[in-house]
């Protein structure tokens, strides 16, 4: 009688076992299985960055920047004579600067994703570096000149003595394309500093300081652009890219059009518009 209780807790330790090991086991299937749907998150995560390199983006663009009282812009230098520069630069003014620079004119060139942290360096999703007008991201250099010491802004107020002129990105696609509006970023160049304009601002990202403009439009420090000393003309950089880090830069905004308007103001050193 002895002999068999013996066994029967011999018997009852080695199903405790076997239990322990088979717990051990599904408690590593169970860490696995989670690694994989990390990876398969983070992967989910990157995709759009991925197939969007792989196809055409962004393109159909369009862009007209205007100016308003005591500030005029060009594509070429006229010296100190503001007379002889524009109040608005058109999408043909400015596919005439890119063709004569032996750029591709806007209709023959698209936002192919890219990224960067300063407004002026570009790199793919690899991290190599990609150049200006080449599928990659659009770049002009225009010529600005004011009547009297100002700070430049970029401005969402409607200017109706310029036909309505105001800052805007948009597009007539509709649904999840229509989302290229939020992808895209511009900067403007100063003498090696740039600042970032994000429309429809999210969260930041590779490390980017963005701006957005308030509506109604308040001017601050956070709005300036560059500073024009009087009839002193500037050259500034303007780039346009779709971020390939942006959530929304994704398959759904491939071939979107996208139309650019950007109206640019002037202020005193305490941010009170002319």
């Amino acid at each position: 009688m002895e002999d068999k209780t013996l066994q029967e807790i011999q018997e009852l330790r080695q199903e405790l076992v076997k239990l322990n090991r088979a717990h051990v086991r599904i408690k590593r299937k169970t860490t696995l299985l989670l690694s994989i749907i990390a990876m398969l998150v983070l992967v989910t995560s990157t995709l759009a960055w991925f197939t969007l390199n792989t196809f055409a983006s962004v393109d159909n663009i369009q862009m007209t920047i205007t100016t308003a009282p005591d500030l005029r812009v060009d594509t070429e230098n006229h010296g100190s004579d503001i007379s002889l520069y524009q109040k608005t630069v058109t999408s043909d003014m400015i596919n005439s600067w890119l063709t004569s620079n032996s750029y591709p004119s806007m209709a023959d060139q698209m936002l192919d994703p890219v990224t960067t942290s300063n407004g002026i360096t570009f790199v793919g999703e690899t991290g190599g570096a990609r150049t200006e007008n080449n599928d990659t991201y659009l770049e002009i250099k225009l010529w600005f000149i004011a009547s009297k010491p100002m700070w430049v802004h970029l401005s969402s107020e409607t200017a109706s003595a310029l036909d309505n002129a105001t800052t805007a990105v948009t597009t007539t696609e509709t649904g999840a394309k229509a989302d290229v509006v939020n992808a895209v970023r511009l900067s403007f160049e100063d003498s090696g500093s740039a600042v970032i304009y994000e429309p429809n601002a999210g969260s930041p990202v590779n490390g980017q300081t963005t701006f957005d403009l308030p509506s109604p439009m308040a001017y601050s420090n956070s709005t300036r652009l560059f500073y024009l000393e009087e009839l002193t003309p500037k050259q500034i950089t303007i780039r346009l890219w779709a971020e390939g880090n942006d959530p929304e830069c994704d398959d759904d905004v491939q071939s979107a059009n996208l139309q650019v308007d950007l109206l640019f103001s002037g202020t005193d050193d305490s941010n009170n518009p002319f």
